[in-house]
């Protein structure tokens, strides 16, 4: 019975040692996972020592037994399987079906990568964003004991627009104690182009993260829900509501039993619920930007580049043997995110024979064939232009300025702040131009482009427009301390400015004098013949400037509205446009969707007024949108206001240090949503 007993206790003791490894390592239950191998002969190896116990062998018997020598066989195939399966996995017996694991298309440059406006443009890099998001979690008094920000910081587009997110994260495994019964309560979103950062608090908090414990980790959790999948790195992202997902790519084996890596598979994990599903790559949701890391695309397109002549050509000859360079970094292009990297000689020269974009979500794979400068030599170009400020540049955005590959890159302090901007050109990397801001930096690079024969002046096509009207308005301003008329006609809502350094003879004109105006749209300079009241005929040629006329200017009254469903509410806002306004339109958003409820023809006085529309909202309304047009098409203003429906609001003043005794106190009580002086608190 005792031995029973003895056997039962060890074979509990064995399972439990197998539970507590597979708990903590957490291997995948599938022939293709290392890890699953590892389990294997660990497994081994406990039956061999249990085997050597139970019989207790000594060293000379150990050699005889042949049970021994039977669990040591299997450990042997186990191993040599692993090791041969290893081999036959490899580059070296299978080079063309790792060259032909991606699909490389050749791309047109200027026809796939739109020129993007600056507000667009992602100014700062993982470095950057990782510090202004753990100076946003310093400002936050109320969290910073407890939680830290995690190092993710994911690159993705949301809402259009390229930002990076992060969880947080427990400061530490007694933070977690504390607080995981309520969960993560925020992440961090930094919009990469506008640099704002923004602490986003969730209703409910993230209760299955990298930082939880127990069953709540978010690998754990996944491996008991898919005790045989192999997941990639995993990367957290939100939709376009704002609701927070873990992204797990499910790895697929192409080649042998270890080689070939791509994705087939994502799982969704609800970061607050953790309800998870199981998509193919094609029918992931179109929100979802990082199925493929970019790790994995860079070494998918080395295997392309390198292996075109099998692997030893690879290794030796190094024909035709293209690489990635050394660093990447990410493009927004149609909601999607591509990973961006150069391509160059295996020998490891100083030019790039190309670049190639690889689409994260799909592995979409285009190559694009500009010679030039590396990204590395771009950077020493762009620190030798501020050599004397030892600012470090950033790794290269790659734009498209006026039809011309450029790197864009930021130029950093040590601090880790983004003191300013250059402009490389790929192909003539001695083009460098520099600026404090984009805006300005692009001027100077557009201007170096023309200099140096890049960019030349195109055809002026444009057709000669005449008017003939008398002058229904002049005015007089002073720029940059020269004086300037400008000039408004009958029958045109144009406005013309005429420098008098360049024509002085403008100051003779006069409201009512007809004149004719030969130009073309944007043009410095028109023909005018003119004729006062005398009957004086003067023809002139004016240097002035054609401006076009400015969108309408719209000023809301409230930046939040609270009412209750079902009753007309007035929006107030006031409006001014040169050519008059048309029509004004009001949309009601509820979880990101916009529904036109209110549109009106403006007629009368419609330059310059005060508007005061009413409408209806519904409980689910979190905002207005509000629609200007003054009748061009591209040519609106949009207004956005907050709205609480159904709630009671109270907005009060508070004192600003602890201990106030004069108004505003500092004490707000919630029973009568009143501030006390701490006097009058402790009394009562």
């Amino acid at each position: 019975m005792k031995k029973i007993g003895g056997k039962i206790a060890v074979v509990l003791a064995v399972i439990a040692l197998l539970g507590v490894y597979y708990y903590v390592a957490l291997p995948a239950v599938n022939i293709h996972a290392t890890e699953f191998w590892i389990f294997l002969v660990i497994l081994v190896v406990l039956a061999a020592l249990i085997y050597v116990r139970k019989k207790k062998l000594n060293r000379y018997e150990m050699k005889e037994s042949k049970g021994l020598k039977a669990i040591l066989t299997v450990l042997v195939v186990i191993v040599a399987v692993y090791l041969l399966g290893s081999l036959l996995s490899s580059p070296i017996v299978n080079a063309k079906k790792y060259q032909k694991l991606m699909k490389v298309e050749t791309g047109e440059f200027t026809k796939d990568i739109e020129e993007l406006s600056f507000d667009q443009i992602p100014l700062l890099d993982r470095d950057s964003a990782t510090l202004l998001g753990n100076r946003k979690m310093g400002s936050m008094v109320d969290m910073v004991s407890q939680f830290e920000v995690d190092e993710l910081y994911s690159q993705i587009n949301y809402q259009d627009r390229p930002v990076r997110v992060s969880p947080l994260k427990y400061a530490s495994v007694i933070k977690w104690f504390t607080n995981q019964s309520d969960g993560i309560p925020a992440y961090i979103k930094i919009d990469m182009a506008t640099q704002n950062t923004e602490l986003v608090k969730l209703e409910k908090g993230m209760k299955y993260t990298t930082s939880d414990h127990f069953n709540r980790n978010i690998y754990r959790h996944l491996r008991f829900k898919y005790p045989t999948y192999i997941f990639n790195d995993l990367s957290f992202e939100v939709d376009e509501e704002g609701t927070p997902y873990w992204v797990c790519p499910v790895k697929k084996y192409n080649i042998g039993l270890f080689g070939g890596v791509t994705v087939d598979r994502v799982v969704l994990c609800n970061a607050v619920t953790g309800e998870t599903v199981d998509y193919k790559v094609k029918d992931v949701p179109q929100w979802v930007d990082r199925v493929y890391s970019a790790d994995l695309l860079v070494q998918l397109y080395d295997y392309y580049g390198t292996l075109k002549h099998g692997y030893f050509n690879s290794v030796l000859g190094q024909k035709d043997c293209l690489a990635t360079t050394d660093g990447y970094n990410y493009l927004a292009i149609n909601d999607d995110v591509w990973v961006y990297t150069g391509v160059t000689s295996i020998t490891g020269d100083q030019s790039n024979v190309g670049f190639v974009l690889m689409n994260q979500r799909t592995m979409e794979t285009k190559f694009y064939e500009v010679e030039g400068a590396t990204e590395a030599s771009a950077m020493s170009s762009a620190e030798g232009q501020v050599q004397n400020l030892k600012y470090v540049a950033t790794f290269p955005l790659l734009l498209n300025i006026s039809g011309e590959p450029t790197y864009f890159i930021a130029l950093k302090d040590d601090a880790g702040l983004v003191k300013k901007y250059a402009m490389v050109n790929v192909q003539k990397y001695q083009i460098v131009a520099i600026g404090d801001t984009v805006s300005e930096c692009e001027s100077v690079y557009t201007d170096l482009m023309y200099e140096n024969g890049i960019k030349e002046e195109e055809e002026d096509v444009r057709e000669v427009q005449t008017i003939t009207a008398p002058i229904t308005k002049i005015a007089q301003g002073v720029v940059e301390g020269n004086s300037h008329y400008y000039i408004m006609v009958e029958g045109s809502d144009d406005i013309f400015d005429v420098s008098v350094v360049d024509f002085i003879d403008i100051i003779r004109y006069n409201v009512g004098d007809q004149v004719t105006i030969e130009y073309k749209e944007g043009d410095k300079g028109f023909k005018v013949k003119a004729e006062d009241i005398y009957g004086n005929i003067t023809i002139s040629t004016l240097q002035v400037s054609y401006k076009t006329v400015p969108v309408p200017v719209l000023t809301l009254g409230k930046e939040l509205i609270t009412t209750d469903e079902g009753v007309d509410t007035e929006v107030p806002m006031h409006i001014e446009s040169v050519r008059g306004v048309k029509q004004v339109a009001i949309f009601r958003v509820e979880n990101g969707v916009s529904t036109e409820i209110f549109r009106e023809q403006i007629v009368g006085d419609n330059k310059n007024f005060d508007y005061k529309p009413k409408v209806q909202l519904t409980e689910e309304t979190s905002q207005l949108k509000v629609v200007v047009s003054d009748g061009r098409e591209g040519k609106e203003v949009i207004g956005i206001v907050k709205t609480y429906v159904n709630m009671e609001v109270v907005q009060l003043k508070v004192g600003s240090h602890v201990l106030a005794n004069a108004e505003p106190f500092a004490l707000i009580s919630l029973n009568d949503m009143k501030t006390y002086s701490v006097d009058e608190a402790i009394s009562s």
